[in-house]
């Protein structure tokens, strides 16, 4: 296809000249991150303390530390539960060196999460940000107390999203941010900050045997976790009242019954008080489906045990020997 061309100035007039933009150096580049990581460290570094406890193991009496943060005006503070779990006395350390005592209000052991009280005079508190909107490759910085080492700042950039990993409780903790901004032993609890200053996520943990292998709980997540806690002292979620663990199932039976999965959750004890108790649920029974939904493993069954869906008849559908069953649980809150 031929296209005709007029040009605005008439056949003989040359085009005008193109404006190139200047291209910054490399030291302008490195200015200008230097200056985003600086504004946002001290944003929220009156925020973070430095968290001491004191707990009793037998007749031993342990000490240990971590980081956390300031969310609220009136004190409340966040960190990991791993950092606080069994403490019997807790102590905060700011960044001016001002040290003041704190109290467990609640923690979630499942999400690694736990809020805090003080009642020291707050200068400034964190500001949440959200984990939805996070890109791979974003600045990203924690501040936090490795190895005692207080108030220690490092930055990387978010390396993954969408991580899981597995919480101290046994449950999978999902929708983890990977960052290879350095996390040490102490960083735990700390806030995982963008280059505005607002936190994104909690440091959880890190691999030691790797580099650059760093995790943290999304801020999302937490903000969740917090307003249950703060609400009714605990997340709700909801039981059925099994043990269980992830069993194969027949290839023969798997195409038989055309299963959307190839494993199931086996049934191995039933708690005299538990839901599956007042089911036609029986031991050696391997779940493949919970309410509609395909369960592969003990992880998808967590998943979907919610807080909603407890008080509610559920449908199951579970693997009997070589015969598929169909039963009714209502779960419990």
């Amino acid at each position: 296809m031929q296209h005709d061309f007029t040009f605005l100035n008439g056949p003989s007039a040359s085009p005008p000249e193109a404006s190139v933009p200047s291209t910054p150096n490399d030291g302008e580049l490195l200015d200008a991150y230097s200056r985003a990581v600086t504004r946002a460290v001290e944003r929220v570094s009156p925020a973070v303390v430095k968290i001491d406890v004191r707990s009793t193991q037998g007749r031993r009496e342990r000490d240990g530390s971590g980081s956390g943060f300031v969310f609220t005006p009136d004190g409340l503070v966040l960190t990991n539960s791993h950092v606080v779990h069994g403490a019997n006395a807790i102590s905060l350390t700011f960044i001016d060196g001002t040290k003041a005592d704190a109290s467990l209000i609640g923690e979630d052991p499942d999400t690694d999460t736990a809020v805090l009280r003080t009642d020291h005079p707050i200068p400034i508190s964190a500001e949440l940000g959200s984990s939805k909107q996070l890109r791979v490759g974003q600045l990203a910085i924690a501040v936090g107390n490795p190895y005692g080492f207080q108030f220690s700042v490092t930055a990387g950039v978010v390396s993954a999203l969408g991580r899981s990993m597995r919480s101290s409780s046994g449950r999978m903790m999902e929708e983890i941010i990977q960052t290879d901004a350095a996390l040490n032993p102490g960083n735990s609890g700390g806030p995982l900050v963008n280059s505005s200053g607002a936190v994104i996520g909690v440091n959880t943990a890190t691999i030691l045997a790797a580099q650059g292998l760093c995790f943290a709980i999304g801020i999302d997540t937490v903000k969740y976790v917090v307003s249950q806690i703060l609400q009714h002292g605990r997340v709700r979620r909801s039981t059925i009242g099994i043990s269980a663990q992830n069993v194969p199932l027949p290839r023969k039976l798997v195409y038989a019954y055309r299963l959307p999965v190839s494993s199931g959750v086996m049934v191995t004890a039933i708690s005299a008080e538990g839901a599956a108790a007042r089911s036609e649920l029986k031991e050696g029974d391997i779940l493949v489906s919970f309410a509609g939904e395909p369960v592969a493993g003990v992880d998808d069954l967590h998943r979907l045990l919610t807080a909603e869906r407890a008080g509610i008849p559920h449908p199951i559908l579970v693997v009997r020997g070589v015969s598929l069953v169909d039963v009714s649980v209502t779960p419990q809150g």
